[in-house]
């Protein structure tokens, strides 16, 4: 079977200060960016669509559910690393604005209280569900630049938490034969973004 692993469109800058989880919705760009991959896929074949519970990657899967006449599963275990976060700042701006805290952030430094490891078995054990679920299948996945992280580097090996930048709405494929064996088929697709600006 086949897993379309899509990371949410670009949310909203949201900081609270009320101890209540940022959870953002996206922002306008964010859902032209989901469109956009909705569009990207119309054609696609696509037998099932599950979703991370945050508000980013629901928002994400919606267009594309409606084009496909499928209903969103959600899936618990694909939810990012810090769900419980009260601020939610986008990559490109915090790399503008204190790339030391960027790097950090890349390579794991920022999220010291977090057990990657173990984020990263959920992650596995989650993925592997829906694999589980949806034999000879084509399933896409709406989720989190950490989610990705993980599964790609589980497959390929990786011990680095965060070894790529996921694009916002990037397609990354891989197969999952009934067998047991893993690939990675791509990563970062993101053509159908082209063009596509936050002006």
């Amino acid at each position: 079977m086949e897993l379309v692993v899509i990371r949410h469109g670009l949310p909203q800058r949201i900081e609270r200060d009320d101890g209540q989880p940022a959870d953002p919705e996206l922002s306008d760009l964010g859902h032209r960016q989901a469109e956009r991959v909705a569009d990207w896929l119309k054609d696609a074949q696509i037998d099932a669509i599950y979703a991370s519970p945050l508000q980013r990657a629901h928002q994400t899967a919606l267009p594309l559910a409606a084009a496909k006449g499928l209903e969103i599963q959600t899936e618990p275990g694909i939810v990012e690393f810090d769900p419980d976060a009260q601020s939610y700042i986008p990559l490109e701006e915090l790399k503008a604005s204190d790339p030391e805290a960027w790097r950090a952030m890349v390579q794991g430094g920022l999220y010291g209280e977090i057990d990657f490891d173990l984020f990263r078995a959920t992650v596995v054990q989650s993925m592997e569900r829906i694999v589980a679920a949806n034999p000879s299948k084509t399933v896409a996945v709406v989720c989190h630049g950490g989610v990705i992280n993980s599964w790609a580097a589980h497959i390929l090996g990786i011990d680095t938490p965060l070894f790529f930048d996921p694009t916002y709405t990037s397609i990354n494929r891989s197969l999952a034969a009934s067998s047991g064996e893993r690939m990675v088929v791509s990563l970062n697709e993101s053509a159908h973004l082209r063009g596509l600006s936050g002006d």
